[in-house]
């Protein structure tokens, strides 16, 4: 798709820097590099130049690279000017390149964007790079380039091929069944497949689960009365102060979140107000967004005084484990049976064991970043609707098989939405916005 401007952007981040990198794509690159540079260099080769503008005045002194059509990332020309990476340096040249006719600024991800519209990359690509930018974890990082490597497209891609020669058959039939070479069961050939599909499709959308745990973070909500230590760990846990900590009951009313990385994995931990009987009208709201929270948490961690235990009931099936805090007060005594982990949140006795135990028990999603999940909710609310179209068309006996070829049809269509192939025009402004300029 041959585009009438040109679009360039800062791609490098924040100035200053050691290095600024400036981005072109789009016809007018060539001349542009001409203009600025005295010549276009080889394809795929660094030249160091000075930059100037067009009379002459001297901008930087830096490397260009260009790369044709249609070899490069967008597939249209390409160029890099890799300058010093000053404000005043980078400025003017974005100033230079803004004056230039059909050429502007790009938009968030207008880059990615017709890197997809040339056919460089499908959505299921474009959305996992969008994650190894964002990703903040070595998990994270991990499960990224597996989501861009080509098996998901060739996995979904298959599902429909699948889909598309059932109904194939299925029209063979009604076409030409009175043909000496269809046989008139042709399509009953197809219902086996379609249910084993259907069982492949509904296990892959099943571990969307682990995906987004990778993706959104290990949501551990610290649960408990009043003074068992909570926001205290909580600042432990971050080894800075998040939440005030005092001696008097309810001082914790509201939920707050520190962001930790353990294992690799990004953990989202939650302190949250004291539980306790015959609350205020105020701590009672903040008691029941606790128990909101920990209702929606990947793990509870139930704190108690180990000097003072009052315990609290975690929500009904709830992932949780016992951990006794203010371990230092003990003086001697023995701690009761009964508690997964022992911690001092003011000493940090015991907080390499705890980190240690919430590791272990994330892992088991984080574990699986290297493999083929769905990590976007709408490739699931996909996968969901060719399963149900699917499997409509297996379960209509006795029906018109132009009605089961319809379904197929809609199954069909539902995995092609996924990778962009079909009907993804009111998608591409919400995918591609939650790019950082100049990608």
């Amino acid at each position: 798709m041959q585009m009438r401007e040109t679009i360039f952007a800062l791609s490098s981040g924040g100035l200053p820097a050691g290095v600024a990198i400036i981005r072109l794509s789009g016809p007018g690159v060539t001349d542009a590099l001409a203009a600025m540079a005295g010549e276009v260099p080889p394809a795929r080769r660094a030249r160091l130049t000075d930059i100037r503008r067009e009379d002459g005045a001297l901008l930087d002194r830096g490397l260009i690279l260009f790369f044709p059509a249609p070899h490069s990332f967008t597939g249209e020309d390409c160029g890099e000017l890799h300058l010093h990476g000053g404000r005043a340096v980078v400025q003017a040249v974005l100033d230079l390149l803004g004056h230039r006719p059909d050429f502007r600024a790009a938009e968030a991800g207008e880059f990615t964007r017709r890197a997809f519209l040339n056919g460089k990359l499908d959505l299921t690509g474009a959305e996992a790079l969008a994650d190894l930018i964002a990703a903040e974890t070595e998990a994270q990082h991990r499960f990224a380039l597996a989501s861009g490597d080509v098996r998901h497209q060739q996995l979904y891609a298959g599902w429909r091929r699948t889909l598309i020669r059932a109904r194939a058959m299925i029209e063979a039939e009604l076409d030409f069944a009175d043909e000496e070479d269809v046989p008139g069961s042709v399509s009953g050939m197809a219902w086996r497949e379609i249910e084993d599909l259907c069982s492949q499709m509904a296990k892959h959308a099943d571990g969307y689960r682990d995906a987004e745990i990778i993706r959104d973070g290990f949501r551990v909500v610290i649960l408990g009365a009043p003074n068992a230590g909570k926001s205290s760990l909580l600042n432990a846990m971050a080894r800075r102060d998040i939440a005030i900590v005092t001696d008097e009951p309810g001082t914790t009313r509201d939920v707050l979140e520190a962001v930790l990385d353990i294992g690799g994995a990004k953990v989202i931990v939650t302190d949250t107000a004291g539980i306790r009987a015959n609350p205020g009208r105020i701590e009672a709201m903040g008691m029941d967004r606790a128990m909101d929270r920990a209702r929606d948490a990947d793990l509870i961690l139930l704190l108690e005084d180990a000097d003072n235990p009052q315990p609290v009931a975690p929500p009904e099936n709830a992932r949780h484990i016992r951990v006794a805090n203010k371990i230092d007060l003990l003086a001697g005594r023995l701690l009761p049976d009964g508690y997964d982990c022992a911690v001092s949140a003011a000493s940090g006795e015991g907080l390499d064991a705890l980190f240690s135990e919430i590791g272990t028990i994330s892992g088991t999603s984080t574990r699986r970043a290297a493999d083929l999940l769905p990590f976007r909710e709408r490739h699931v609310r996909l996968i969901r609707a060719a399963i149900r179209h699917a499997r409509r068309a297996a379960d209509m006996n006795g029906l018109d098989l132009e009605l089961r070829a319809e379904e197929l049809r809609l199954a069909a269509d539902a995995l092609g939405r996924i990778a962009g192939t079909i009907d993804v025009e009111d998608l591409l402004d919400t995918i591609f916005s939650q790019f950082c300029i100049g990608k």
